[in-house]
């Protein structure tokens, strides 16, 4: 029992958790009003969802002027980091949070399951994934990933209606606890090796130890977390859950789940691998390097022999995450900075994260009731009847591919570019040629929306209807897609400013 006076609490910074408060709170808000209260009428579900995370939004953007000014600092004892880093990462969670919900309000009503529980979830996955982009400390990171986790578990069974749904529940949770049971195994090697969990104190230890002193636990320890963190990033070979969950989750719970829960896995890869273990980098580089290359291959080539769009988009999220694995490479090189690396991984994500949601908002309106219609057969002659969903789409698939003046083509820059300034020539070159074979997929997909003659029956499939929030979460992806392959400067500023991370344990 502890002695009166003798427990001296970490004093708490409530101004610099607002992001996070946020979401929590009106979760829980959501779903208790929800609960004591009639139907609520249409769209109000996702529409206070989408208020939700703007909230947030605008409380992240007031904290990023702060930083600028004041500086970075560790939050709640040195457990939370408050910097450049995990505010971008905050903003990359919040708008993918404000897509998703938009594109499952018409897609939730279509099917006949609208209800409060889908965004309940959705905020306290955020929640999660902001927990672990600003995580300073080892358990507190592995709560974020469990909470995040476990909400996309049920989220992806969450169609009852539907067999594939459950079956994607099913290994994605069995899956995940295995990958779940790696990370925790190698956090406790980590801090037998150290005698802590902190990431300040993990590099203060290894500074302190000589090189052929280290600790083996600590090694194991460091293999052990990159199993775990590769399965939530979809890296090969730990990629196989990945296509059968996106094929069998409802649609746009797989655009939340490649926007958001990428973001939070690559944002804990870059805290875990770059601030607390940049002493071990001649010993996880090569094995990342390795990583990215089979990602990069697995993702493009198997891609292209698949015939089911959302099959396509699961193994084409596959390359991209080797994508951005150039850039965790690039900022091994870099050491404790993770300049060059760092600056490129994160405005990746962020621009992927609102391709893919746009992506799969076009699939999900395509997919008709029933969430079934995702073959390529199904997006024939979608240019006749929907032709402005139509360039919407070529809008998304040609940024995926790194066309020119669009989104895409300055994301994959970034990365190669960071790789090519470290002298991974092989790296950068492998990149180049996925990309190229990756091409191949996104050209298959726009050849049946744009030439492919209609077939017998296709007149008798239920018409592609394109509802409000739906029609505004496309038009919005479309819109950043083109401007920032336009003006994209001020995206690579702010991005460049990720480098700026709490080292120091000061602050709450």
């Amino acid at each position: 029992m502890i002695a009166a006076g003798t427990f001296n609490p970490p004093s708490i910074d409530w101004f610099a958790l607002s992001p996070l408060l946020v979401l929590l709170g009106g979760g829980l808000v959501l779903l208790v009003a929800a609960a004591l209260t009639p139907q609520w009428p249409k769209h109000l579900y996702a529409w206070s969802t989408v208020a939700i995370g703007l909230a947030a939004l605008a409380t992240t953007f007031v904290q990023w002027h702060d930083i600028s000014k004041d500086g970075a600092k560790t939050l709640v004892g040195g457990a939370l980091s408050y910097d450049h880093l995990a505010l971008f990462g905050t903003i990359t969670i919040c708008i993918g949070l404000c897509l998703a919900a938009l594109v499952t309000d018409d897609f939730l009503r279509r099917e006949g399951m609208e209800g409060p529980e889908v965004y309940g979830l959705f905020l306290m996955a955020a929640v999660g994934a902001v927990v672990m982009v600003m995580s300073n400390d080892l358990i507190v990171l592995f709560l974020g990933l469990e909470t995040l986790s476990i909400a996309l578990y049920v989220l992806a069974a969450s169609n009852r209606r539907r067999v594939e749904s459950q079956e994607a529940g099913i290994k994605y949770f069995v899956l995940g606890g295995f990958s779940s049971a790696f990370f925790l195994y190698g956090i406790a090697l980590i801090y037998g090796a150290t005698g802590s969990t902190n990431f300040t104190t993990i590099l203060a230890a290894f500074d302190s130890v000589p090189v052929h002193r280290r600790d083996a636990f600590a090694l194991v320890g460091v293999g052990l977390m990159l199993v775990g963190l590769g399965f939530k990033v979809s890296a090969a070979p730990f990629h196989f859950w990945s296509p059968d969950v996106y094929q069998g989750a409802p649609t746009p719970i797989t655009a939340f789940m490649a926007s958001v829960g990428k973001t939070a896995a690559f944002a804990a890869m870059l805290r875990v691998l770059i601030i607390a273990l940049p002493n071990w980098k001649d010993d996880w580089r090569p094995v990342i390097w390795v990583i990215a290359v089979l990602t990069l291959l697995v993702g493009s080539i198997s891609a292209v022999v698949q015939t089911n769009v959302k099959r396509m988009l699961a193994y084409s999220s596959i390359s991209h995450a080797g994508f951005i694995l150039l850039g965790v490479e690039a900022a091994g090189h870099a050491g404790a900075s993770g300049a060059g690396g760092m600056p490129g991984t994160m405005m990746y994500l962020m621009i992927y994260s609102v391709l893919v949601i746009g992506t799969f908002a076009v699939v999900t309106v395509v997919g008709r009731t029933g969430d079934a219609a995702t073959d390529l057969g199904s997006f024939r002659g979608l240019s006749k009847q929907q032709p402005l969903l139509a360039m919407a789409l070529t809008v998304f698939l040609l940024a995926q591919a790194g066309v020119p003046l669009t989104s895409g083509f300055i994301a994959k820059v970034g990365v190669i570019k960071a790789v090519v300034d470290e002298h991974s020539y092989a790296l950068a070159i492998i990149a180049m040629v996925s990309a190229v074979i990756a091409a191949f997929l996104y050209l298959r997909i726009m050849v049946n929306v744009w030439l492919a003659d209609p077939e017998t029956g296709d007149d008798t499939r239920e018409p592609v209807r394109v509802p409000l929030s739906t029609g505004i979460a496309i038009a919005l992806c479309a819109g950043f897609t083109l401007y920032v392959g336009f003006n994209p400067g001020w995206l690579i500023d702010a991005s460049d400013m990720v480098t700026n991370v709490a080292r120091p344990l000061t602050g709450g």
